[in-house]
C-alpha cells in the first residue's frame, strides 16, 4: 500500500471515529427523558414538514457542486455530485472547518471520476463564495424586514441595521456584474480570481439564498412549535447564529447556535425546537452521510479490486 493510499486511509479512518464521537457529544449535554419528552412535545407533522425543507436544503447544496463543476467546464452524473455532495456536507457540517474537512470527502470521491486535486480546491472556493453570498444575501434581506432583533444584538439603532442591510445587498449586485463585465479573471494587486459566467454567478446567488432560507425554514418549525414566531426572526436567528460559527468554527455549532438562537427568540427557543432542530438538520444526515460513506467505501474497493483483477488478468493473456 502507497503511502498517500495510508493516509487516506487513516484520515477516512479518524472521519468515521470522529463522527461517532460527535454522535455521543451532541447529545451527552442532556439527558434521555429530556431529548424523548423534547422531541415528542413537536407535531410529527411539523417535524416532517421541517425534514422536507432539511432534505432541500441538502439538495441546494448539491447544486453548490454542480455549478462549481460546470464553472470549470467539467461534465459528472448528478447522481454522483450529489453522493459526494451529501457525504461531504452532512459530515463537514458536524466536524467543524467545513471548508476543509468537506473538502477531504470531495476530494475522496472526485479524484475517483477524473478531477484534479486543483479542480477539487476550486470547487471548494466556488462553494465557499457561493455560502458568502447566500448568506450576506439573505442577512441583508433580514436586517431591512426585521432591523429590530439584529440590531439588539449587535446594539445598533434599528434605521442603521437597515442601512448594512442594504449595503450587503449591493455584494451580490457587484459579484455579479462583475461577472457580466469583466467575463474572465480578475486581479486585484497581487491576487487573481477566475470569475464565472454572468449566469453561474446569478444562479450561485439565487441558490446559496434559497439554501439558507431552506435551513432558516427548517429552524421555524421547530420554534413555532412552542409559540407563534414570525419567519423572518426564525430568518435573523438563523443568520446570525451561522455567521457566529463560521467565524468560531465549533464542530456542529454546538452551543453557538443554542446560545444565539435564544438570544432573539428567548421564549420560542426552547430545548426541545432547539434538539429537533439538531435531529432533523444535523444529527439525522450525519447518520446517513456515514452511513453512505462506508457503504461507498465497499463498494469502491470491491470495483477497484475487481478492475484490478481483470487487468491482471488481460497482461497475462497477452504474455501467454
Amino acid at each position: 500500500m502507497s503511502l498517500k493510499s495510508m493516509i487516506w486511509n487513516g484520515l477516512l479512518v479518524a472521519a468515521l471515529c470522529l463522527a461517532v464521537f460527535l454522535l455521543h457529544r451532541i447529545f451527552q449535554q442532556y439527558s434521555l427523558d429530556q431529548i424523548v419528552q423534547s422531541v415528542r412535545s413537536i407535531p410529527f407533522s411539523t417535524f416532517c414538514m421541517a425534514l422536507l425543507f432539511a432534505t432541500g436544503s441538502y439538495l441546494c447544496l448539491s447544486c453548490f457542486d454542480v455549478l462549481a463543476i460546470r464553472s470549470l467546464g467539467k461534465s459528472l452524473p448528478y447522481s454522483r455530485i450529489a453522493l459526494a455532495s451529501f457525504i461531504s456536507l452532512s459530515l463537514g457540517h458536524n466536524i467543524g472547518f467545513a471548508g476543509l474537512s468537506s473538502g477531504a470527502f470531495r476530494y475522496r470521491f472526485y479524484s475517483r471520476w477524473g478531477l484534479t486535486a486543483e479542480d477539487v480546491a476550486k470547487i471548494i472556493l466556488f462553494c465557499g463564495v457561493t455560502v458568502g453570498l447566500g448568506l450576506i444575501t439573505l442577512g441583508g434581506l433580514a436586517m431591512i424586514v426585521n432591523p429590530g432583533d439584529a440590531g439588539r444584538l449587535l446594539r445598533i439603532d434599528p434605521a442603521s441595521v437597515r442601512i448594512v442591510g442594504l449595503l450587503a445587498l449591493v455584494v451580490p449586485g457587484v459579484y455579479a456584474g462583475l461577472a457580466f463585465f469583466i467575463r474572465g479573471t480578475l486581479r486585484l494587486w497581487r491576487w487573481s480570481f477566475q470569475l464565472p459566467r454572468f449566469s453561474i454567478a446569478v444562479a450561485q446567488v439565487g441558490v446559496g439564498t434559497i439554501n439558507f432560507m431552506l435551513v432558516a425554514a427548517c429552524l421555524h418549525q421547530m420554534l413555532s412549535a412552542f409559540g407563534d414566531v414570525a419567519f423572518f426572526r426564525s430568518v435573523t436567528a438563523y443568520v446570525l447564529a451561522n455567521s457566529a460559527i463560521l467565524a468560531t468554527h465549533v464542530p456542529g455549532g454546538l452551543g453557538v447556535l443554542e446560545a444565539t438562537v435564544s438570544y432573539v427568540v428567548p421564549k420560542e427557543a426552547s430545548i426541545g425546537a432547539l434538539i429537533a432542530f439538531r435531529c432533523a438538520y444535523f444529527f439525522i444526515p450525519l447518520v446517513l452521510g456515514t452511513t453512505l460513506l462506508v457503504i461507498s467505501e465497499v463498494v469502491f474497493r470491491r470495483t477497484s479490486r475487481g478492475a484490478n483483477e481483470e487487468a491482471d488478468e488481460r497482461a497475462e493473456a497477452q504474455s501467454v
